[in-house]
């Protein structure tokens, strides 16, 4: 870790990924020793207080200036991994703070600091090494050749700070110094057996890079190195981020299967050690937001939630992030800064959720939701009721937390003539509420599914369950399909097209239908002709568009309404055409439709707010996505243009991504106009969306154009 990966980087990921059948993991440090006393020679003093069996402990980067006691008081984080110390030149064996000359090993740098954070009820873990060290050759053991002073210096980090665990950063050119590997694994060695003969307990721990299926083979090789060394490796760190692998990820997923590689490739080399023993010598180490390599590597608060979930049943020992100084929101949408994390966030958001994790603290607990009866069946202008039920989940590992949570409980998805309520709104996780739903007397007949959501403001975690209801009709005896043959045709627009609209009786006797058709777009129009008929005959559906239709794909719904209900059916109608250099399609949402706009679930076109005309687009942002809507436009190759679009809401972003790259961002709940200028490549085709960002609620696009 510390400063951007760079091409460098992104070989090495490319390396991972084609060497992950058989992955191990391996870390290594990242300082030298000053040329002091053999390690015989150093005194021992008392011995420190060992580690939390499970703890949460982030990186704190050491060269700002800043508190490393303050910090933790404010973010509530006990225990802290301190990056970094190497040395200041290359061949030198006297490491450093950061490599600053001013911060030797001693009480003057930082010890007051660490002296408060112990009274307070945490520790530190001191960090050899990082990317810049492990690229420049002053990590330890890659700067010194000499083994006796790279655990000398060990020895005087141990002595001077009564620390219990070192940590060794080991990435890039210092996983492929097979030489500095081995003398770093030696010198593990020889501190072990020092701190042995001086009554002392010691961790080392290798914090490692690593691919979605776990480290790469330079990993492994230095793992192995450690075990025919002799060098107990107490736990081995994942680095889960920076993968550069030009994917999309989900970081929470991508997390449990690189951490699953990794213990798969630990029973390998440790094969008397149990499931629990190898999950207990793992770590996992995130980036909050958006890490080094962008937006397609973004660590959610929702990751996070589930991350520290997981770690928990697994039996996982470190949990961390790089770094506590990025644990604030202040520079949303931009990735891989050393002081914010890229998400519009508070303040210790990150920290709050992991610090739970370490074992002096309950692990924090979730709730279960469901519906008693989960189904009902009501005639049309009567009613019913149904029991909400909720409970407490304590994860794997943990207690109940003694406090219920607070639930928030909301339905949806009621058809038209239905209203459906939650009594109380709001209750206590372990306590139930009553679900009603009343139907009118005109209420179609059919079955519908209503949502029953849950929230528990706490935590942000959010579950749901289905209640299925269905309505019948005041004329049981009787009822009706209807259909259309075709279900979808394709026309070019200023032409027409036909359908056979197909009615027939399924139970009783035939009835008098009224046919309708809706969703028709502008420069569209469609009927059914004969608008009424008698079920088990049939009627015509035209449709007519015009020679400006926008192209794109609508569906047409088909109604048919009788005494006992009323049925529905789809037509999907195509219109096909050529976008207008230049232009977007249904860039003012004026079809009354999204095509050829697609979106993340939830997005919609709608009529409220809309800045001019009628219509606007909806992205709707939530915990794990935002919501983006997009289309793609084929323009003119290698030319200049600028997209345009007025916006509102929190975080409402536009641009273009794909043959060229560009964006703007605003928050206000009034219209605003953002501009993007933007250059294509060879083929003239990019692809303009409009997003929100996670949690941050739903934003409104209107009039994008691109000139």
């Amino acid at each position: 870790m510390r400063l951007r990966r760079t091409f460098r980087s992104a070989l090495t990921a490319c390396a991972a990924l084609v060497a992950s059948a058989g992955l191990v993991a391996g870390a290594a440090v990242a300082d030298a020793a000053p040329a002091g006393p053999a390690p015989a020679q150093v005194s021992a003093t008392t011995a420190a207080k060992p580690l939390p069996s499970r703890v949460f402990a982030p990186y704190f980067e050491s060269w700002t200036g800043e508190s490393p006691a303050a910090l933790a008081a404010q973010s509530g984080a006990k225990h802290l991994t301190m990056a970094f110390l190497q040395t200041a030149t290359k061949g030198s064996c006297t490491p450093y703070w950061n490599g600053d000359t001013s911060l030797p090993i001693a009480q003057s740098s930082f010890g007051a600091d660490f002296a408060t954070i112990r009274a307070n009820g945490g520790d530190v873990i001191p960090s050899f090494g990082g990317y810049t060290a492990d690229t420049t050759g002053t990590e330890l053991a890659d700067s010194c050749t000499d083994v006796n002073q790279i655990a000398a210096a060990y020895q005087k980090l141990i002595t001077t700070y009564d620390i219990s665990r070192i940590d060794l950063d080991i990435e890039a050119d210092s996983l492929d110094n097979s030489a500095g590997v081995d003398r770093r694994n030696k010198a593990i060695k020889l501190t072990q057996d020092w701190a042995a003969a001086n009554g002392r307990q010691i961790q080392f721990s290798y914090t490692l890079p690593t691919t979605t299926s776990g480290p790469a083979s330079n990993g492994i090789a230095l793992l192995r190195n450690a075990v025919t060394n002799n060098a107990r490796i107490d736990v081995v760190n994942l680095m889960t981020f920076d993968y550069y692998d030009n994917a999309t990820h989900d970081m929470a997923v991508d997390t449990q299967t690189a951490t699953t590689g990794l213990y798969n490739q630990l029973a390998k080399l440790y094969p008397t050690k149990t499931p629990a023993q190898l999950w207990g010598s793992i770590g996992i180490i995130e980036m909050p937001g958006i890490d080094d390599f962008g937006a397609a590597e973004t660590f959610t608060l929702a990751n996070a939630t589930a991350v520290y979930n997981w770690a928990i049943s697994r039996g996982i020992n470190t949990l961390s992030f790089w770094a506590l100084q990025r644990d604030t929101g202040k520079c949303p949408g931009v990735g891989g800064r050393d002081d914010c994390s890229g998400l519009p966030q508070n303040n210790w958001d990150f920290s709050r959720i992991f610090a739970p994790f370490t074992s002096n603290f309950p692990p924090e607990s979730d709730f279960s939701l469901g519906v008693n009866p989960n189904a009902g069946t009501v005639a049309a202008g009567s009613s019913t009721t149904a029991t909400i039920t909720t409970a407490e989940v304590v994860p794997a590992g943990g207690t109940p937390s003694g406090t219920a949570l607070s639930l928030g409980l909301s339905v949806s998805g009621a058809p038209a003539g239905v209203t459906a309520t939650v009594n109380p709104g709001t209750v206590l996780a372990g306590s139930p509420a009553t679900l009603t739903v009343t139907t009118a007397a005109n209420a179609a007949a059919g079955t519908y599914p209503l949502t029953v959501t849950g929230t528990a403001a706490a935590t942000g975690s959010v579950h749901t369950a289905t209640y299925t209801l269905k309505v019948t009709s005041t004329q049981p005896g009787n009822d009706f399909s209807v259909a259309v043959s075709p279900a979808a045709g394709s026309v070019a627009a200023g032409s027409s097209a036909s359908a056979t609209v197909n009615t027939g009786v399924v139970a009783g006797s035939a009835q008098s239908v009224a046919l309708s058709v809706g969703g028709a777009p502008a420069g569209v129009t469609a009927t059914v002709n004969p608008g009424s008929v008698t079920a088990g005959s049939p009627a015509t559906l035209t449709v007519a568009t015009a020679a400006t239709t926008t192209p794109g794909t609508y569906p047409l719904t088909v109604t048919g309404t009788a005494a006992s209900g009323s049925h529905t059916t789809t037509y999907t109608l195509t219109v096909t055409g050529v976008t207008p250099p230049g232009g977007l399609a249904n860039g003012g949402l004026e079809t009354g439709s999204l095509g050829p706009w697609t979106c993340q679930a939830g997005g919609s076109v709608v009529s409220t707010p809309a800045h001019s005309g009628s219509y606007a687009l909806q992205a709707a942002a939530t915990a794990s996505q935002t919501g983006e809507c997009s289309q793609t436009v084929t323009l003119a190759p290698n030319k200049a243009y600028t997209l345009t679009g007025w916006v509102q809401g929190n975080y409402s972003y536009i641009g273009v991504s794909g043959g060229a790259t560009g964006s703007a961002w605003t928050s206000g709940s009034g219209w605003t106009k953002l501009s993007v200028p933007f250059t294509t490549g060879a083929s003239g085709t990019v692809t303009v969306y409009l997003h929100g960002w996670y949690g941050q609620g739903s934003v409104f696009g209107d009039d994008f154009s691109i000139a």
